[in-house]
């Protein structure tokens, strides 16, 4: 008997695979599936024996005849009889990796919801709508034109909606008008999509049930978490099918992922997963989004696909977990050498270029970029344009007492299609049918009040249907009386005058998109290492952290789109890519209230300097500086080139008129329309070249019909120069030059006379009045510029502080874990790492969960969701490079003021004696350098030498270059590139210029110094969420930093494969 029990303890431990075939290659195949891989690492212990039923015995043969074993890994797939494996457990009675029974849930994702609910796991907010038979209405469901609710749950665009069913991956989600509407469909991969964007659909399925749920922005990536068991969990990222719906693929035809660390948070989210669906090997998706981690998808059996890491850890753990449940009494302490790794490949380790040095100048090849700040003014826009009307008629009173609520003194901002569409309504049936002759006795006020009602029309009609970001209508009351209550009981205000306000345009054009996609491509293949193919390697292998904020604007958030595409190398419609990558910060990017009353000023000096027609006088300036007098870059004769614009301006507008005039002719009998479609701002949003059959047809390009366009001009000829008073009006000036410049520029085709001779004069004008605008002098410009750049300048310091904090962190460690290799190098390298395998079991798991690092968190100032490499699993050679780039697209405004800011910094007087941070030939330039045009952008880089001590301030360098954009003039066509541009509508972004000497060494220490007096305090920053990723990734105390000494693989000792 005793000799019996003996050979019991070495009886192999029989592991059913009881799965469809497909699921499991065997073979000549083993070492292309998961499945086999672990499988065959698990036979190399000696200690198990697997038997694979096979699809026959699993279909065709009753449970009684199935082979018999001690554990089974069973899961259910397409055609699986799960409840025939059921069946079989209950008879037999094995150990199960993961139970079958929770398995019928997760064909259910209201049940899965409900189960992660359950367990106290965060999901995203959602609401349910279950229909009995298709297209059934439902008194609980309301559907609107940017929201749908459910049992009074409102869920605004972007939201996302899901099949209940599991099995059915047709996931969509529909976008905001804001963000030029439309819906995209994510599904299962088919060759290298796996989404399409459909611009014109808007309303929301019907045809079954569905679950719909907040869109989480998760900056354009999706985190998918591999449990084997509860105690470990592996992650993995990859772009989201959100984007662009481009599948990345490896050179094998494999999608590109890569291992990244989880934090202590989503690491207990994984054990509870694993617990609550009662699997042991479970896949989930896991969305990061703006602090916070949600389980968004359970998915049951799942395996990592190509990391060999990853593949002996699960079967070691595996084999933990059989031995545990099958032989307690056998050890599962792993051996010092795995079975496999005598044979296991060499795996090839893939090399990175170099870190390149900027271009002021070399520094020697031990600096490494760390950071890119880039502040971008929009592209190319159409003129910005208002009308403003007193209204009395009832439709249009009526409309606004519907959209604020009633309240007879209150404002109404009509925004939607619907509230829109609703004015179009109203004001068609106000505009006269025909126009007054000259002999009618109309007054002229009627006629303008007509004339102003048949624009609002023009511009509401324009674009064939609605698209928030361009238009937006305000209504505010002026006069009111009292009226009796309709119930007759007393009395009740109602108003019976009201100023409608319609702005529109400012519209980024097919060039302003061209223009930003170009100058993304420009800034991957130029700003950092790598020649272009370096930006997208550290960006697919989460060592570019990469955020992308925007103003409120619908040209500045288009433009940030259009950047990002090129930047990223992304493909088809912006919509998509704005919603998952863009963040709107308005008060950070937008606005200049802070400094209105420093503005009033500064216009009101310069009206002086300009209509007093006094030269130049250098009261401040000197003939080095000759910037530092009031009113510096006017013209000398400033006031005699008044007259001649207001005269030119009537010459355009007159002609403008009478194609104006010709159209509305026209409209009457035949449109130009009846050949020509009218023009759909929601398909142009994605387009980068002109509009060829308007052009042809002679029509403005764009959506502009003339009728709009002689409107714009009419309005700068009225507003330039008050005849009867006698008045010029400078701050006209700049939008003369706006409008002179779009016209040469889009609507060169229609051959208007004397509009080249008008922009040289509005040129030579608003190269002198816009610069002044944001300050008369040095001084003042410093003042207005920290006021309006404030908030960005605080959050510039932010990035460069958080950079350094983790570079030094990393550099720490780094010479900590030198250290320690040198003290252990005599032992033998291979004996340390496969106990440590076995990793994320309570003894040992520490060894692979490196996102320790992200327990200390309290040193973050901003809750941006973060992404890093897992370097354990990375077959990646330099794991610890990492760049982060921050990238601020603004307007003119803050794009002056931060310049000012940087340039005149020292005249501050508690920065008295410190020299500037610009040198003094980039002063001078910029003073030459008048317009700061479409697309030009400030760039600040920060070097670190890792050579150099870490106390040593020139540890850290900063580089400061900028570009003045777009700022050609359309008539220069001095080359061929101007010509074939010009053909384009589309004018060439300047390169970047230098801003400090070369060979100059600006340390961040300087930099932060000369900010920090016009920067908004990090403290006033409001306080960030718990960092979803890894914002406090490099813990500062000492326990921490000595535990994950031994688990980063710096150093090539560290594996014997490279890894």
């Amino acid at each position: 008997m005793a000799g019996e029990e003996g050979r019991e303890y070495y009886k192999k431990i029989t592991v059913g695979v009881c799965v469809m075939e497909k699921k499991v290659k065997c073979g000549s195949e083993v070492f292309s599936a998961p499945m086999g891989q672990i499988l065959e690492r698990l036979k190399a212990f000696g200690e198990f024996e697997i038997i694979h039923f096979g699809d026959k015995v699993i279909l065709e043969e009753p449970i009684e005849s199935w082979p018999i074993c001690d554990c089974l890994i069973a899961f259910y797939s397409s055609g699986y009889p799960l409840e025939k494996a059921e069946a079989y457990t209950v008879l037999r009675k094995p150990f199960l990796v993961n139970e079958l029974d929770p398995q019928h849930l997760l064909h259910d994702r209201r049940k899965v919801y409900e189960r992660l609910e359950m367990y106290g796991i965060t999901v995203p907010r959602y609401a349910l709508v279950n229909r009995e038979v298709p297209y059934q209405e439902l008194d609980y469901f309301i559907e609107e034109e940017d929201y749908v609710e459910v049992h009074g749950n409102r869920f605004w665009k972007p939201f996302v909606e899901k099949p209940v069913d599991g099995d059915n991956h047709s996931i969509m989600i529909y976008y905001p008008s804001s963000a030029g509407g439309g819906m995209k469909e994510l599904f299962r991969k088919v060759g290298n999509r796996s989404s399409e964007f459909h611009p014109e659909v808007r309303r929301v399925r019907r045809e079954g049930s569905y679950i719909y749920e907040e869109f989480m922005p998760t900056g354009g990536t999706d985190v998918k978490v591999y449990t084997v068991g509860p105690e470990y969990a592996h992650a993995e990222a990859r772009k989201s099918p959100v984007v662009d719906g481009v599948v990345m693929r490896n050179p094998d035809g494999k999608e590109v992922r890569y291992p990244v660390l989880l934090t202590p948070n989503e690491k207990q989210m994984a054990r509870e997963v694993c617990i609550a669906f009662r699997q042991a090997v479970c896949g989930f998706d896991l969305l990061r989004s703006e602090g916070r981690s949600y389980v968004c998808d359970v998915n049951g059996w799942s395996f990592v696909k190509n990391s060999h890491k990853y593949y002996d850890d699960a079967a070691c753990v595996l084999r933990k977990m059989f031995l545990d449940a099958k032989a307690p009494h056998l050890s599962s302490a792993i051996p010092p050498t795995l079975p496999w790794k005598i044979n296991e490949p060499v795996q090839p380790t893939e090399g990175l270029t170099r870190q390149g040095s900027g271009i002021i100048g070399t520094f020697g090849q031990s600096e490494e970029l760390r950071c890119v700040i880039v502040v971008i003014r929009h592209g190319d826009r159409t003129p910005k344009q208002k009308v403003k009307l007193k209204v009395t008629e009832e439709k249009l009173l009526n409309l606004m007492l519907k959209y604020n609520g009633g309240r007879p003194r209150s404002e109404t901002k009509l925004k939607s299609a619907v509230q829109l569409q609703d004015l179009l309504d109203a004001t068609r049936m106000l505009v006269p049918r025909s126009r007054p002759g000259p002999g009618s006795d109309s007054e002229a006020e009627d006629l303008e009040h007509a004339e102003k009602l048949r624009q609002v029309k023009a511009v509401l009609e324009e674009g064939g249907h609605f698209s928030g970001i361009y238009r937006k209508v305000q209504l505010k009351p002026l006069k009111w009386v009292k009226v009796p209550k309709s119930n007759g009981e007393g009395e009740e205000e109602r108003p019976v005058e009201a100023l409608m306000v319609l702005k529109y345009g400012g519209v980024l054009t097919h060039a302003g998109r061209k223009q930003a996609e170009e100058l993304g491509r420009y800034f991957r293949n130029n700003m950092y290492p790598g020649e272009g193919t370096g930006l997208l390697r550290l960006h697919s292998t989460y060592r570019h952290d990469l955020k992308i904020y925007s103003s409120d604007e619908g040209r500045v958030q288009m433009s940030a789109a259009a950047f990002a595409k090129g930047l990223l190398d992304l493909e088809g419609q912006l919509t998509p890519i704005l919603v998952s990558l863009v963040s709107k910060d308005s008060s950070m990017l937008d606005g200049l209230d802070n400094a209105s009353s420093e503005m009033e000023e500064a216009k009101a000096r310069l009206n002086e300097i300009i209509t007093a027609g006094a030269k130049t006088i250098y009261s401040n300036g000197t003939s080095e500086c000759p910037w530092m007098t009031d009113g510096a870059g006017l013209p000398t004769n400033a006031s005699e080139l008044l007259p001649n614009l207001v005269t030119l301006t009537k010459k355009v507008t007159e002609q403008v008129r009478l194609l104006a005039k010709d159209e509305d002719e026209n409209l009457t009998e035949t449109s130009p329309y009846d050949v020509i479609p009218p023009y759909d701002q929601a398909k142009a949003l994605g387009k980068t070249n002109i509009d060829i059959d308007r052009i042809a047809a002679g029509l403005p390009c764009g959506s502009e019909g003339f009728l709009l366009m002689y409107a714009r001009w009419r309005k700068l000829e009225r507003d330039l120069y008050n005849e009867r008073k006698v008045r010029f009006d400078i701050t006209q000036i700049p939008d003369v030059y706006d409008s002179c410049k779009y016209d040469l520029l889009h609507n060169a085709h229609l051959n208007l006379e004397g509009l080249d001779e008008l922009f040289k004069v509005a040129q030579l004008l608003a190269d002198g009045v816009i610069p002044n605008e944001y300050g008369i002098n040095p001084k003042q410009k410093l003042k207005i510029g920290s006021k309006i750049a404030r908030r960005l300048l605080g959050k510039i310091l932010i990035d460069l502080r958080n950079t350094r904090e983790e570079a030094l962190n990393v550099a720490e460690l780094k010479s900590n874990q030198d250290k320690c290799s040198k003290s252990t190098k005599i032992e033998k390298e291979d004996k340390d790492f496969p106990p440590k395998l076995f990793i994320k079991t309570d003894d040992t798991r520490r060894s692979s969960t490196t996102s320790e690092m992200s327990m200390d968190q309290d040193d973050d100032d901003d809750k941006e969701t973060k992404y890093r490499l897992d370097p354990k699993y990375a077959n990646v050679k330099t794991p610890e490079r990492h760049v982060r780039t921050r990238l601020y697209f603004t307007s003119e405004s803050h794009i002056h003021s931060l310049m000012n800011v940087l340039r005149y910094c020292n005249l501050d007087e508690s920065l008295q004696g410190e020299a500037s941070l610009i040198c003094q030939t980039a002063l001078e330039r910029l003073y030459k350098t008048k317009e700061l045009d479409y697309m030009s952008y400030i760039v600040i880089r920060m070097f670190e030498n890792t050579e150099v001590d870490l106390e040593d301030p020139r540890r850290f360098r900063i580089e400061l270059t900028f570009s003045r954009g777009a700022d050609l003039s359309p008539l220069e066509m001095n080359d061929s590139k101007a010509i074939s541009l010009h053909q384009e509508h589309t004018l060439p972004i300047m390169g970047p210029e230098r801003l400090q000497e070369v060979g100059s060494y600006l340390t961040l220490e300087k930099m932060e110094k000369m900010i920090r007096p016009f920067a908004m305090p990090a403290e006033d920053f409001p306080p960030p969420a718990t960092p979803a990723g890894f914002s406090g990734y490099f813990a500062k105390s000492a326990s921490v930093l000595e535990r994950l000494v031994n688990l980063w693989p710096f150093h090539k000792n560290a594996h014997t494969n490279g890894k």
